[in-house]
């Protein structure tokens, strides 16, 4: 989407709220592409050469998604679902189908797998994936994005035998022969999904582009995109940098992009790639992982779960990850690495700590997820001034069995908004979409009512507003405010999230989009998500 310059132009609702719900007018005008002036919509319009009406609605500043995967997510909305399949029957009928839809010599990627809802309670495995598509290969991507499981042809062509070693930071599920079962976890799913990434039915410029005009008609005005130099963990067929720089020119979201990438010399030529791409794509910084995910037990845990004798698995290496780390703070972007078990932030937190030593700006520290902590952590996280990336929706996918797989303890210190935002911890609301719906206002929702887990752990209805405005906004390095002078990067909402109770913002809608005070235009036909 091209930019234009604003010149006068009026956006009027019933109000205006500030980043922290301050109420502020009804209407706002824009130069420029910055807000010039907020206040009353009969004032200001003595100034304006056109007026936007918005009657029944409220402006906030515009919404952010401060974590997200656009190939995935574009991905998801392209490819086959297995979230609402209820057995192991099901996932093969999903598959089948579509690979019958698909050209012979394809390979099948299914997306969103969730073992936890399936009747028999278990990933599949090889087996039953030998079934769906003859010799093809086909591979089901847990919705986590951590665990995959691959079909004989798949391993295959991955040359996974069993005699294959777990590669560092992943491992092969093996049966009692030894002989690998199809599920791969971490890193090893990395195996599958590169080896089969010529095969893979490809995420084009054309879908990214058609899935952040969707992100747009949710009410985000902007993203931290997680993008790998590789194929990443979603089957692309190429590149995901590669093909996030193809669609520059067409996105119409404000975009920091965090890169996933192994060496200094990869984060310094994705940087210099990103600034000659232009549009509203820009260099984030530098994403890595420190362990997995609750769902595929491979969080890194101090004790092991409560349903499974494992203390997950260790991804970061600390000598490397310094490097990377203090490289990505050279090219003037942010740290960002992935924490979820316990042990995990605590190691997280220590590396950081060490930057800060160095005369790092905390501001430009990020731990994505930080999903359980040590009490020791949570005071430490505010006391570093680290922001804390964090995904309310998460709350509403595991809450049947996140107790289940923590022991009571353990979830009492869970996706612990509150005690970190009480302890001084700037919080940035996000969905890691396509793990969770990038809708930001069901985020702000599962942020207060936390769908009954731990509600003690609640935001209050301005906090949540503020974790999705202002916060998500620091986090990926933009504006978030309606001051003059600030970006004009405008939500307007079919509710008033101060008001609204989660059930009433889950239902409430996005009317328009403003970014750099220019009305994003979605079309008709646009996919905003698909379960």
């Amino acid at each position: 989407m091209p930019r234009e310059t604003n010149s006068g132009r009026l956006v009027t609702a019933d109000a205006a709220l500030g980043p922290s719900g301050t109420r502020l007018g009804d209407a706002i005008l824009v130069d420029g592409g910055r807000v010039a002036a907020v206040g009353s919509a009969e004032v200001l319009a003595t100034r304006a050469d056109r007026i936007d009406r918005h009657p029944g609605a409220v402006i906030v500043p515009g919404l952010r998604d401060a974590h997200l995967h656009p190939i995935g997510h574009a991905a998801s909305l392209h490819r086959p679902s297995l979230k609402d399949a209820a057995s192991l029957a099901e996932i093969a009928d999903v598959l089948g189908e579509a690979a019958a839809r698909q050209p012979a010599d394809t390979a099948v990627v299914g997306m969103r797998l969730d073992d936890e809802s399936l009747a028999e309670g278990r990933l599949p495995d090889r087996h039953l994936l030998d079934g769906v598509a003859g010799d093809r290969p086909v591979v089901a991507v847990r919705y986590c994005g951590h665990v995959s499981v691959a079909n004989t042809a798949a391993l295959e062509i991955a040359g996974i035998g069993p005699d294959t070693p777990d590669p560092p930071g992943g491992t092969i599920d093996r049966d009692d022969g030894g002989r690998p079962t199809g599920v791969l976890r971490e890193t090893a799913a990395e195996m599958v999904s590169t080896a089969v990434r010529s095969l893979a039915p490809p995420v084009t410029a054309s879908h990214l582009v058609d899935a952040s005009m969707g992100l747009a008609s949710l009410g985000l005005t902007g993203l931290g995109a997680m993008v790998a130099t590789s194929p990443g963990c979603w089957a692309g067929a190429m590149s995901e940098l590669d093909a996030l720089l193809e669609a520059a020119p067409d996105l119409p979201l404000d975009t920091a992009v965090f890169v996933i990438t192994d060496t200094p010399g990869g984060l310094e030529e994705a940087r210099s790639r990103i600034d000659a791409a232009g549009g509203r794509l820009r260099f984030g910084g530098w994403k890595a992982f420190s362990d997995g995910s609750l769902g595929g037990h491979t969080a890194a845990m101090h004790e092991p779960f409560t349903d499974r004798d494992t203390t997950g698995t260790d991804r970061l290496d600390p000598a490397w990850a310094l490097e990377m780390a203090r490289t990505a703070l050279r090219l003037d972007g942010r740290v960002a690495i992935h924490a979820i078990g316990d042990r995990a932030n605590g190691r997280v937190l220590d590396l950081m700590e060490r930057l800060l030593a160095e005369g790092a700006d905390p501001a430009r520290l990020r731990i994505e997820h930080a999903s359980v902590l040590t009490e020791t952590d949570i005071r430490r996280f505010g006391r570093l001034g680290i922001t804390a990336v964090v995904q309310p929706a998460f709350l509403v996918s595991e809450a049947d069995w996140l107790g289940r797989r923590l022991g009571s303890q353990r979830l009492g210190r869970t996706y612990a908004f509150r005690s970190l935002l009480d302890a001084g911890t700037p919080l940035a609301g996000s969905s890691d979409s396509p793990v969770e719906p990038p809708h930001p206002l069901w985020g702000m929702a599962a942020a207060r009512d936390r769908a009954g887990v731990v509600p003690r752990e609640g935001l209050t209805a301005d906090e949540a507003l503020t974790m999705f405005t202002a916060g998500s906004a620091a986090a990926i390095g933009s504006e978030a405010g309606l001051r003059p002078g600030d970006a004009a990067d405008l939500t307007v909402l079919s509710a008033d999230p101060l008001t609204t109770d989660p059930a009433g913002l889950r239902a409430a809608v996005a009317r328009a989009v403003y970014v750099g005070g220019d009305a994003v235009d979605v079309p008709a036909h646009t996919t905003a998500w698909v379960a």
